[in-house]
C-alpha cells in the first residue's frame, strides 16, 4: 500500500496484492496520523480557498473598539417616546407604571451582562455603566450598543403586561449610544447631570401640568405662564396656588431610578420590592458622596 498526495488535497490510497488488508497497513500509528491529518488538510484547504474570493469585504468593517482602561456607558433612549405615551394614556406628569417598567427592562439587560456595574435611569433613557476593566465584545462599540439597546427594547414589550392594563398598539423602540469617560470623576459627573437633568424636567412637567390638570390652563397657556422662570418660581406656584410641596413628591420622580448589584444574602422580608436577590432598585442622590461612599461600586 502506499499513499499519494497530490495537489496537497487529494489523497488516494492503493492495495496490492501482497497486503492481506487495509487495516494491517494501517497498524502504524504515524502512518494512521499522517492519513488523518492530510484529510483534514485536504476540507480546510477547498473551504477557505472556496471563500478567499469573497473575504475581502471584511476590510470594509471599521474597527470600533472602546479605548482600554476606561469606563463605557451605554445609554438608551425612547424614539419618538412622546407620541408612544400619549397613544398609550400615559399618565402626567409621571407614570409610576412606565417608570416601573423601564428599571424592569434595566435590570433584565443588567442580569444578561454581569460586567455593568450600576445603571441609571429616568423618564424615557437608562444609561448602563461597564466595568473599565472589561472585555465584553471586545470592547466593540457597535456590539454593546446593540446588545444592549435590542434586550432592552425586547424586554420592554415582554414585560408590558405586568404593568399596563391596555394591550401595545404599536411596538416601542429605543436607540443608543456609547460615551467612553477616562476617570471615576468624569463618570461621576455625567451620572449627576443625567440626575440633574431629571429634577429640572420633572419639576417643570409637575408645574406645567398640574396648571393644566388643576389650574385649566391651556397647553399654550400654562407654558407661557412658565417662561422665564426659576426653579424658586415653579415651587412657589406649585405651593401658594395648589398647596403643593415639590419636596414631598415621590424620589422616584424627583431623582431618577438608580440599579446596583447586591450580593448579600437576604432574607425573604428584605427581598421585598427588590428587582431581582442582587439586583436593587434605589431612588436617592447620586451627585453627593454619601452614595458612592455606601457603596463602593466604582472603587
Amino acid at each position: 500500500m502506499y499513499i499519494i498526495v497530490k495537489n496537497n488535497f487529494q489523497i488516494r490510497t492503493t492495495c496490492f496484492e501482497g497486503f492481506k488488508s487495509m487495516k494491517a497497513a494501517l497498524v502504524s500509528t504515524k502512518l494512521h496520523h499522517l492519513y488523518r491529518n492530510l484529510i483534514w488538510r485536504s476540507f480546510s484547504t477547498k473551504f477557505a480557498m472556496a471563500n478567499s474570493k469573497f473575504e475581502y469585504v471584511r476590510n470594509f468593517e471599521t474597527d470600533d473598539r472602546c479605548l482600554p482602561n476606561t469606563w463605557i456607558v451605554v445609554r438608551v433612549d425612547g424614539r419618538g417616546f412622546h407620541k408612544f405615551s400619549e397613544k398609550h394614556e400615559f399618565a402626567k406628569p409621571n407614570d409610576k407604571r412606565s417608570l416601573d417598567l423601564m428599571g424592569k427592562a434595566a435590570g433584565r439587560v443588567m442580569t444578561e451582562f454581569k460586567e455593568i456595574c450600576l445603571a441609571y435611569g429616568q423618564s424615557d433613557e437608562f444609561s448602563f455603566v461597564f466595568k473599565r476593566d472589561m472585555d465584553l465584545h471586545k470592547r466593540r462599540a457597535s456590539k454593546l450598543m446593540t446588545s444592549v439597546a435590542s434586550i432592552f427594547t425586547s424586554a420592554f414589550v415582554f414585560h408590558w403586561p405586568q404593568f399596563f392594563d391596555i394591550p401595545l398598539k404599536y411596538p416601542p423602540s429605543f436607540d443608543g449610544r456609547v460615551v467612553l469617560y477616562p476617570s471615576t470623576q468624569n463618570l461621576r459627573d455625567y451620572l449627576s447631570w443625567r440626575q440633574a437633568d431629571c429634577h429640572i424636567n420633572n419639576l417643570y412637567n409637575t408645574a406645567f401640568w398640574t396648571l393644566v390638570l388643576k389650574g385649566n390652563l391651556t397647553n399654550a397657556e400654562a407654558e407661557k405662564r412658565l417662561c422665564g422662570t426659576f426653579a424658586n418660581d415653579k415651587n412657589e406656584i406649585l405651593f401658594s396656588e395648589f398647596g403643593i410641596n415639590y419636596n414631598n413628591e415621590p424620589q422616584l420622580f424627583r431623582k431618577g431610578t438608580v440599579l446596583v448589584r447586591d450580593k448579600k444574602k437576604k432574607s425573604e422580608e428584605e427581598l421585598e420590592g427588590r428587582l431581582t436577590k442582587d439586583i436593587l432598585a434605589l431612588n436617592e442622590d447620586i451627585i453627593g458622596d454619601a452614595f458612592w461612599n455606601n457603596h463602593k461600586i466604582l472603587d
